[in-house]
């Protein structure tokens, strides 16, 4: 038996939340991505949508006198077993950036607040792989994990009305990329050439939970042959 700390809650007559208790890690990921899995798996003409986030997983369902019932019973099933291996075919996804100064208008900013150099910043960002835990925010938008501690910064005070499009940027513990033109308060020390949002395709995203981001610094020069190869 598996001892998971969690709690059900009701959204409603056609929703229900599990919040788990355990500290954001890959781990926890991972069991969230099996719930999902077996929910779909035992439920599939019942649902709605299925939405995995950092610490929940919340179940949208056709709103069935039963349902709320039918699902809190199976999910305790589910974690009164010792659970399954998670079969996922994670990868490793490699998103371009250009960390030049007209991208990355917080880079000597930041910097300093992390009592770095910008070149510093830019090596220590590029070195690792990222999670993605979760997509939210923006269609597409990857909130992922690994910042390396010494790059965390506080967001800033007053967000910015309009970041452009595939802006890389930090705040707080975390990194991402802005998918999309958007307001938001990260420090943008970068954008990739990538569009990583296609709302026209059947994978609209460029990645899912569990994969995992390592970003390649690039020259302005590569940015706009990468960028004029996708038009």
């Amino acid at each position: 038996m598996i001892k998971q700390n969690f709690r059900i809650v009701s959204n409603g007559d056609s929703a229900i939340t599990i919040l788990f208790i355990d500290e954001i890690s890959e781990l926890l990921s991972q069991k969230i991505i099996l719930l999902k899995s077996y929910v779909w798996q035992e439920f599939t003409d019942d649902l709605v949508d299925i939405i995995p986030a950092y610490q929940s997983l919340t179940i949208c369902f056709k709103p069935y006198r039963d349902m709320y019932s039918r699902l809190e019973k199976s999910i305790k099933q589910f974690f009164n077993q010792n659970l399954p291996k998670l079969e996922y075919d994670s990868k490793l996804i490699e998103i371009p950036v250009c960390y030049e100064q007209e991208f990355a208008p917080d880079l000597i900013k930041l910097a300093k607040n992390c009592g770095l150099t910008s070149e510093q910043v830019i090596d220590i960002h590029t070195q690792h792989n990222y999670l993605v835990h979760m997509l939210g925010f923006l269609p597409g938008f990857l909130y992922l994990g690994g910042l390396p501690s010494i790059l965390t910064c506080p967001r800033k005070s007053i967000p910015e009305l309009s970041i452009p499009a595939g802006s890389v940027a930090i705040g707080g513990n975390q990194t991402g990329v802005y998918p999309v033109a958007s307001p938001g308060g990260w420090h943008i020390i970068g954008r990739t050439p990538l569009n990583l949002f296609k709302a026209d395709e059947k994978k609209p995203f460029i990645a899912n939970p569990l994969d995992k981001i390592r970003f390649v610094s690039i020259t302005k020069f590569e940015f706009d042959a990468m960028k004029k190869s996708q038009l």
